[in-house]
């Protein structure tokens, strides 16, 4: 069922449940995955973004949002939808990316490529390789530049 149009969150074509990547070594975490087939260039999902009180420290945090271009970041936001479940993973290798704005404090995700139904959505976090709470997880993504 597809949202009202009037909606500013609509997150139908997604659904979320235990993550491929989840095992009982990395601890069990959720994922989001496609309802149905998206089409490469299709909106995935879309939502609003709700900024955290000011001195709110994201850097231990891995459950909310890097929401500003500045750096070191001061702005973290809450995400609607299914969007706090998608997992991240190597630059260039997502199925979706995230386009944000900022100025409205909402967001798009968008389709890469073709994803089949049941395939699990991935975007990469912009702040994978500088939070101190994705340092573990950024070691585990790029483990493969290290073996190079």
């Amino acid at each position: 069922m597809a949202a009202h149009p009037d909606s500013v969150i609509d997150c139908s074509k997604v659904y979320v449940k235990r993550s491929t990547f989840s095992t009982e070594e990395t601890g069990y975490f959720d994922g989001a995955f496609a309802n149905v087939p998206i089409k490469e260039g299709e909106l995935v999902e879309k939502g609003v973004m709700r900024r955290l009180p000011d001195g709110f420290d994201g850097n231990t945090c891995p459950y909310i949002f890097t929401w500003s271009t500045e750096r070191p970041n001061k702005t973290w936001g809450m995400g609607s939808g299914c969007a706090p479940f998608y997992n991240t993973c190597k630059e260039g290798t997502a199925n979706t990316r995230m386009v944000r704005h900022f100025n409205e404090d909402k967001f798009e995700i968008y389709a890469t490529r073709d994803i089949a139904a049941d395939e699990e959505l991935l975007h990469t976090y912009i702040s994978l390789k500088w939070r101190t709470c994705f340092a573990e997880l950024n070691e585990i993504v790029h483990k493969d530049d290290e073996e190079k």
